[in-house]
């Protein structure tokens, strides 16, 4: 039978363990402290659903469907969506503080503003794709970049474009329901 010192001392380190990694595990991937408010962030977030359109000798592409989201320094949010050349009518909301804070400090701490504005071709053979567009405004420094779906060009885009996507494909999808 086992002693229930043995047990006792096999216990601690667990204990121990479990309260070391609690708070690692809940904790932000950012800290929220990367952004204060002093911080002025315009952002404008495009995505449009391109197709190309063939014609025999000519081809043409078109955008299927554009979304528009505009983020201003207060919070304000206005989502405009174009399906088949007819606008939906504007949303206009506001953003929750806490996932604003989130988003700044997201692209501050990342050095998103950073990131050169570099060309990232479409492969030849591709014929429906999604294209992003992003526009940053932090502290006065403005960066756009442009980028297709990693599967529509040969260029490597770096994941911190996809993260701050994602987050705003969240907004987006909030907003728009």
């Amino acid at each position: 039978m086992v002693k229930p010192i043995i047990l006792l001392a096999a216990a601690i380190p667990a204990i121990l363990a479990i309260l070391i990694a609690i708070p690692l595990i809940t904790k932000s991937d950012i800290p929220y402290s990367a952004s204060n408010p002093n911080d002025v962030i315009e952002i404008e977030y495009a995505k449009y659903q391109f197709k190309k359109i063939s014609f025999g000798v000519t081809e043409r592409i078109g955008a299927e469907k554009t979304e528009i989201l505009l983020i201003k320094n207060n919070g304000e949010i206005k989502y405009t969506l174009t399906e088949n050349g007819y606008p939906k009518p504007e949303i206009k909301s506001q953003l929750e503080v806490q996932t604003f804070h989130k988003l700044k400090a997201l692209i501050k701490e990342t050095g998103f503003i950073s990131i050169p504005s570099e060309s990232f071709p479409i492969r030849d053979n591709v014929t429906d794709f999604q294209k992003s567009n992003i526009k940053i405004t932090l502290n006065g420094r403005t960066n756009q970049i442009n980028w297709p779906e990693q599967n529509a060009t040969d260029k490597f885009i770096p994941p911190i474009i996809f993260m701050v996507e994602s987050q705003l494909d969240e907004i987006a999808e909030q907003i728009s329901k």
